[in-house]
């Protein structure tokens, strides 16, 4: 299989990365060439933790417990994060100290779940079952790449799992109209990609990740929050990285 070469980011040196089996249809598509996130550098953990602050904008009590532990235990490393709450279909995106820079609704993955089925990054959508579309809960390391039709924040390179502005799709999916509903009960519509309004992630995203990698929690809607985060103890499952 032939070998595809990675964009540098913030002075990361390129990393090999494996071709995928084309998709076409949705930007879950596997990446083109060049398109994949780097590994991170290090940076030293803050000195003193930061206290995340919300300006005002309402996020759920786990949003909250998870932002405070980051604060608390540094775990993004200085870098710029987002945390996705599921289950109320929201974005929340944060500068490295903690100061909340937007929140935005999103579209989610259409099946309930917490995983990512085994080689799903490689297959066509076509053959993705419904149950099979999740959004999967956990830590990974995020930066700006390309899938195979627009710029994306890759979230799980493997697993074809990114962020992206919000697409048209099928028109019977309506998902511009999905993500300005007043409910979060719509919004479970994509093949497990994070769909967010344009202005969105033109405005925040992108200039808060580009030049550099950050961090993405994406809370779990069928587990307790200790069971993938390590609050108040080990994590029952060990996070997991975009790469």
């Amino acid at each position: 299989m032939q070998v595809l070469s990675v964009l540098f980011v913030a002075g990361v040196l390129a990393l090999p990365w494996p071709a995928t089996a084309q998709v076409i249809g949705d930007s879950r598509a596997p990446p083109s060439v060049g398109a994949g996130p780097p590994r991170s550098t290090s940076r030293p953990v803050q000195a003193e933790p930061a206290h995340p602050t919300f300006g005002g904008q309402a996020a759920s009590p786990d949003v909250h417990r998870l932002a405070d532990w980051v604060a608390a235990t540094g775990d993004n490393r200085e870098l710029p994060f987002i945390i996705v709450d599921k289950q109320d279909a929201k974005v929340f995106l944060f500068e490295a100290r903690g100061r909340i820079l937007g929140v935005a609704p999103a579209l989610l993955g259409v099946a309930r779940g917490d995983d990512t089925v085994t080689g799903i990054g490689q297959r066509r959508l076509a053959t993705m079952a419904p149950g099979e579309r999740t959004t999967p809960a956990g830590r990974f390391e995020a930066a700006l790449g390309n899938d195979l039709d627009q710029d994306v924040l890759w979230i799980d390179y493997d697993a074809a799992l990114s962020l992206h502005r919000v697409i048209v799709g099928n028109p019977s999916d309506r998902r511009h109209e999905r993500l300005v509903s007043a409910t979060p009960l719509d919004n479970r519509i994509s093949y497990g990609c994070i769909n967010v309004p344009a202005r969105f992630y033109d405005d925040m995203v992108v200039p808060a990740f580009r030049g550099t990698v950050g961090i993405v929690y994406i809370l779990p809607e069928t587990r307790a929050l200790e069971a993938v985060f390590a609050i108040g103890g080990e994590p029952a499952q060990p996070p997991r990285t975009g790469r």
